[in-house]
């Protein structure tokens, strides 16, 4: 759609159709990568096909989409479960794999958006490189800065070419500052409006 005429020009209708028609995929299921897809489960995105080799485990609890009981289970399982109550239309696919460089963008081929939820500094941009190389037509939201308290006055979107990276670059790295729910959750909400927002109104949203 073209982005000159706005989200706010579509009925709530044509924005629900527009959304339904739609594939988004999500690289880590951890506190960024579980909640952006809860939020985007709830808005009605027709499709998510979402990737981790991971487990749950007791401390994931204080920032990610997960419950006590479900310690112990593969993420991707525990997400499906998550995503089925809160919104049973929705189509998932669970891809239970540890993405490798050379072959991270397989499991994206065929979506229209991929977000970047992935944990270390190095994985991440492995990722982003990769699949702006091999999937050029595919939009990337990616998020950094996401450890600390406060100051969410710092977060910015910074764009270049296909990716949108919100940031603060003022943050604490993640290896060595706090995780908590609430500015992790601002990450992946921030993340979630951004690949609404591109879906509805097109690429040139910044």
């Amino acid at each position: 759609m073209n982005s000159s005429l706005g989200v706010e020009r579509m009925s709530t209708n044509e924005v629900a159709e527009k959304l339904k028609a739609s594939t988004v995929g999500i690289a880590g299921l951890g506190g960024l990568g579980s909640n952006v897809a809860m939020a985007l489960a709830r808005s009605g995105i027709g499709r998510l096909i979402i990737v981790d080799f991971d487990e749950v485990e007791r401390s994931n609890l204080n920032r990610q989409a997960y419950e006590v009981e479900q310690v112990g289970q593969r993420k991707t399982e525990a997400l499906m479960y998550n995503i089925e109550k809160a919104n049973p239309d929705i189509d998932v696919t669970a891809v239970c794999q540890k993405l490798e460089p050379g072959m991270m963008h397989f499991p994206f081929e065929d979506v229209d958006i991929v977000v970047e939820a992935l944990d270390s500094a190095e994985t991440k941009a492995a990722f982003i490189e990769e699949i702006l190389l091999k999937l050029p037509d595919k939009p990337v939201v990616a998020a950094s800065g996401v450890a600390g308290i406060g100051k969410s006055e710092n977060i910015n979107i910074h764009t270049s070419g296909n990716l949108f990276l919100i940031e603060d670059k003022d943050a604490p790295s993640s290896d060595d500052g706090i995780l908590l729910a609430p500015r992790v959750g601002l990450f992946a909400y921030w993340q979630a409006n951004l690949v609404l927002q591109i879906l509805t109104e097109g690429m040139d949203v910044y």
